[in-house]
């Protein structure tokens, strides 16, 4: 028992900081799926991150990769960095979410579904929010 107790604030504290050095690295993306996130972005500006974002209004979803999802919202579109990465997302399966509240935030854990089969497939951990708005707005 207390072999458990002294290991594991080591082990969180090495996941914490692996998870903050992988979040600053760009994330990696085909060809398709770059031409897929800079088609979306295009003429849009990047502005301060946000820990969670308001699901008041409708929030529509596309998935990018295993590990980057468009939240779009009106004219501003959301990039999330997931923590982790929501493994076979990218081949059509679904993001599972469960919403306290009206809002989306930083840690809240999605699964990755298929339905075909009905199984959870992986899961990751929502990211902080990076709205993208129209230049000049």
């Amino acid at each position: 028992m207390r072999a458990y107790m002294i290991i594991a604030p080591v082990l969180l504290a090495a996941f914490a900081t692996s998870g903050i050095a992988a979040e600053d690295k760009p994330p990696k993306l085909t060809a398709k799926q770059q031409a897929a996130l800079d088609k979306e972005l295009k003429g849009k500006v990047p502005g301060k991150k946000q820990s969670c974002i308001s699901l008041t209004q409708r929030a529509d979803l596309q998935i990018i990769s295993d590990e980057l999802l468009l939240y779009k919202a009106g004219r501003t579109i959301y990039v999330n960095r997931v923590l982790g990465s929501c493994n076979g997302l990218s081949l059509g399966r679904a993001l599972v979410t469960n919403i306290f509240g009206s809002q989306l935030c930083r840690g809240d854990i999605a699964r990755v579904a298929d339905f075909n089969s009905d199984m959870l497939t992986g899961s990751c951990a929502l990211g902080d929010f990076v709205p993208y708005r129209p230049a000049g707005k």
